[in-house]
């Protein structure tokens, strides 16, 4: 779920506070009259506006409650509680980092009270259904092996989601990317899937991930869009010979001999012990000119 922000309301007193604040005794000098009738009217404006848009709020909020018996519940029990069905849909959009609107019919700047909850116009909505189903059904398989620690496996949504709406390896994001639009698209995905999910569980940002990327697209005979992905890596990980080495396999297969060379010596200058990167410089060093 998205980070929860201020109600509107609550940054208007904030800032009426901070107007409102009178300034340290010790200094000698006082605000001119011009500017203390500004700080009254600045600060009143602000304590009508946080009360206006307070009292909306609440009346929204008012409007909207979970509904005792849900309607065209097609998975969940029909008799499912309001209690336990916000349980669920709280769950589901937290695990996926979705709101609202991924799986429902409404606009994200409306009130709750103007969604269509019950309409199946949405795809998502399917998806969703068959998505639990699914996880009944791995649940009942769960329940027939014998566990190998102290308590069965649990699976839930949040075991392969992560917080993401499509369970997707970060290998298979880029490749979906690259597909679409090319490696610099790819590219730039990456850095922004870094920024939003770096430090979390959703991908796996250690250098083995773009390196099977690189070697996949290495394998379609994209030596460039391998060479690129070949790059990133290395600016990420300045200090892995594997990476560095990686880089000069890619030069090497594109036929770029002196630029291979050039970053297996760098793959041994950051990892003397590199046994990999001495062979292809032996290698190189008797091979005939190309």
């Amino acid at each position: 779920m998205s980070r929860q922000l201020l109600p509107i309301h609550a940054w208007f007193l904030a800032l009426a506070a901070l107007a409102a604040r009178r300034a340290p005794a010790e200094r000698p000098c006082r605000p001119r009259r011009g500017v203390m009738q500004w700080r009254r009217r600045f600060v009143l404006l602000c304590l009508v506006w946080a009360a206006s848009t307070s009292a909306a709020s609440a009346r929204a909020e008012e409007q909207w409650k979970w509904p005792e018996k849900g309607k065209n519940l097609q998975v969940l029990p029909k008799d499912f509680p309001a209690e336990k069905l916000s349980a669920v849909m709280r769950g589901f959009s937290r695990t996926l980092g979705v709101r609202c609107t991924y799986c429902h019919v409404g606009a994200e700047d409306k009130p709750l009270a103007s969604y269509d909850f019950v309409s199946d116009k949405n795809p998502n909505k399917q998806r969703a259904r068959e998505m639990y189903r699914m996880l009944g059904s791995i649940g009942d398989q769960l329940a027939k092996i014998t566990p190998s620690g102290d308590r069965p496996v649990n699976m839930w949504c949040g075991t392969c989601h992560q917080g993401k709406p499509r369970p997707l390896t970060l290998e298979e994001d880029l490749g979906e990317t690259y597909r679409k639009s090319g490696v610099a698209a790819a590219v730039a995905r990456y850095g922004e899937l870094r920024e939003r999910y770096y430090g979390r569980s959703a991908y796996d940002f250690g250098e083995g991930s773009l390196n099977r990327f690189a070697h996949e697209l290495l394998e379609q005979g994209d030596h460039a869009g391998a060479i690129a992905v070949f790059r990133l890596n290395a600016a990420q990980f300045p200090q892995s010979g594997d990476a560095w080495g990686n880089l000069a396999g890619g030069y090497l297969a594109a036929g770029k001999r002196l630029l291979a060379e050039i970053c297996y010596r760098k793959a041994l200058e950051v990892a003397p012990d590199n046994a990999n990167a001495l062979t292809k410089l032996h290698e190189l060093a008797t091979r005939p000119p190309d």
